[in-house]
């Protein structure tokens, strides 16, 4: 995204602000000006004219410059109202050599979760695949993965609901489905998907998919997930979730220190009796605590195995075995 037009759209909302103080604040001709604010108005903003300048009076509700603007994190948008994978696309921009850039989707049409799995991604999703270039070997990569997770968890809160997190990558919402259960059931309101490229002490590129149920109806979304505007009653606003997200996941990669806490925070998986599934077996038994960079602690009649990779059941609270 032009850097020019980030620098004019802010400059509009502070405004407002003449045409020829704007091309010398920003060294460009005022020719230049008016196609940026063009530009901003073709992209669904609200720009007005007077006699005191530009003024911003709305901004639209999704796309690149929308999510951009005003966003605190620095990282540059790429929008696509429809893509295969924006993890897809991700790598490609990677193998371009280009990063910290968050390709953004209304809607994926090859969507696709861990193991290869489908992933749904109707329209009304926060679809979004982050591409860094990480000074850490590759060992530590799975830490990026419950970032992700937290950033997400945090967002939701923030919008009102009570998000939590299954190990390592998805985040549930309990949800009352009429059974007598003292439990409540769990839904997926999230995934996340991970990919790098790198050498053995090196990380290449990572790239961290990141699909939310955000606008999504309940009737495009499969029986064991559900969705913010499910919950919530109403849309949600996903400019803003988007922006908190993004915001929260560069915060913790400022500091790797935090992750782990601000994950167990947020768990679910622990305290609960589980069955993993793991490439060389099952592992059953309580899941007592996680260390870095992200392998579950469980508790089995053999003592502690620690679980680094594995598709993750909760079969009961501990206490209530």
């Amino acid at each position: 995204m032009n850097e020019t037009r980030r620098r004019v759209l802010a400059a509009l909302a502070d405004g407002p602000v003449s045409g020829p103080a704007l091309a010398d604040e920003l060294g460009v001709s005022r020719a230049a000006v008016w196609k940026h604010v063009e530009a901003i108005r073709e992209a669904g903003f609200g720009v007005e004219s007077g006699d005191e300048g530009y003024r911003l009076t709305s901004v639209p509700e999704y796309g690149g410059l929308a999510i951009a603007h005003g966003l605190d994190a620095p990282y540059e948008i790429e929008y696509h109202d429809t893509v295969g994978s924006t993890n897809d696309r991700a790598r490609q921009l990677a193998d371009d050599g280009a990063s910290d850039v968050v390709v953004v989707a209304d809607e994926q049409t090859g969507g696709r979760g861990r193991l290869d799995r489908e992933w749904a991604a109707p329209p009304g999703g926060v679809y979004a695949s982050i591409l860094t270039r990480p000074t850490v070997p590759p060992s530590q990569v799975p830490l990026a993965t419950l970032a992700a997770a937290v950033a997400v968890t945090r967002a939701a809160r923030e919008a009102g609901i009570d998000a939590r997190i299954k190990w390592p990558n998805d985040v549930l919402v309990a949800v009352d489905d009429g059974a007598d259960d003292e439990e409540p059931a769990h839904r997926k309101l999230a995934g996340i998907l991970t990919e790098m490229e790198g050498e053995a002490d090196r990380v290449s590129w990572l790239v961290v998919g990141i699909g939310v149920n955000a606008n999504v109806a309940a009737a495009d979304l499969p029986p064991t997930a559900t969705s913010l505007r499910e919950q919530l009653g109403e849309e949600v606003d996903r400019r803003v979730f988007l922006q908190r997200v993004l915001e929260e996941y560069h915060e913790l990669g400022t500091d790797a220190d935090a992750v782990l806490p601000a994950w167990r925070e947020h768990a679910l998986t622990l305290g609960q009796h589980v069955r993993v599934e793991t490439p060389t077996g099952e592992v059953v038994g309580d899941a007592v605590d996680i260390e870095s960079p992200g392998a579950l602690l469980v508790e089995t009649d053999d003592g502690i195995v620690r679980v680094s990779a594995g598709d993750c059941e909760h079969l009961r609270p501990v206490d209530a075995a």
